[in-house]
């Protein structure tokens, strides 16, 4: 990567209920609402600079800040997730309710 956001530690991950004064100052940045439900966040040196929501994979980035890159890795983590629990769903067999157990 060439930007500057390469020249801090990037880290990728999902929110948690304490994100939720980070998006919303993300959000007041990018002039958007903020994202709601599961969302992924891609902090640099522990700022968050852009999240993706992923039920509609809608963007906030910060536009004060080279975020191009961030978004990219955000959606490339997004679709690598969404095909590993689609492998697992094909993996696992559906549940099925145990039989009785048969007294003797």
């Amino acid at each position: 990567m060439s930007t500057r956001a390469s020249a801090g530690a990037i880290v990728i991950r999902r929110s948690t209920d304490c994100d939720a004064r980070a998006l919303a100052d993300l959000a007041v940045l990018d002039s958007r609402e903020p994202l709601t439900g599961p969302v992924l966040i891609a902090e640099v040196d522990g700022a968050v600079r852009a999240a993706l929501d992923l039920h509609d994979c809608s963007v906030a980035a910060d536009p004060f800040a080279p975020t191009a890159e961030l978004v990219e890795l955000l959606r490339l983590h997004a679709r690598g997730a969404r095909a590993a629990r689609t492998r697992l769903r094909r993996a696992i067999p559906p549940w099925r309710a145990p039989t009785a157990a048969r007294c003797a």
